[in-house]
């Protein structure tokens, strides 16, 4: 049974822009936008390994991940959990979903991937979340 009210899924369904949470190497916030999609059981979000949060998640797998719903910003969900992997099999793949889902682009553009060998897909296992609206 997932930690993620049935109420609020629906966010998943829509372009809705994600702010994952990170905590840096000094236990400062970091705070940046992603895509992001949920399978029933996991939240996946694209990145690129090198950047900050790769770096914070290498180091704290703690994070939390919120939304505002783009039609009524009194209605947002935050999940709190933990990242339990990095998959680079099938990133550009999903990398290319996100891009046809927020986009509606078949394929994420290849010059703002490259290096495509440093694409992978965030795995958070959801914990607990508050919602409202």
């Amino acid at each position: 049974m997932s930690v993620i009210p049935e109420s609020h899924l629906d966010l998943f369904d829509l372009p809705t822009v994600w702010h994952v949470a990170t905590i840096g190497p000094d236990g400062e916030p970091h705070v940046s936008p992603v895509w992001a999609d949920f399978d029933g059981t996991h939240i996946r979000f694209p990145h690129k390994t090198g950047r900050q949060k790769w770096k914070n998640l290498e180091i704290d797998s703690r994070v939390s991940i919120s939304a505002t719903d783009p039609e009524n910003p009194e209605r947002y969900l935050e999940i709190r959990g933990r990242l339990v992997g990095w998959e680079s099999e099938g990133a550009l793949d999903f990398l290319d979903s996100m891009a046809k889902k927020y986009r509606n682009e078949e394929q994420f553009p290849r010059e703002h991937a490259a290096p495509i060998e440093a694409r992978v897909t965030g795995v958070i296992e959801p914990d607990r979340c508050t919602s409202m609206g």
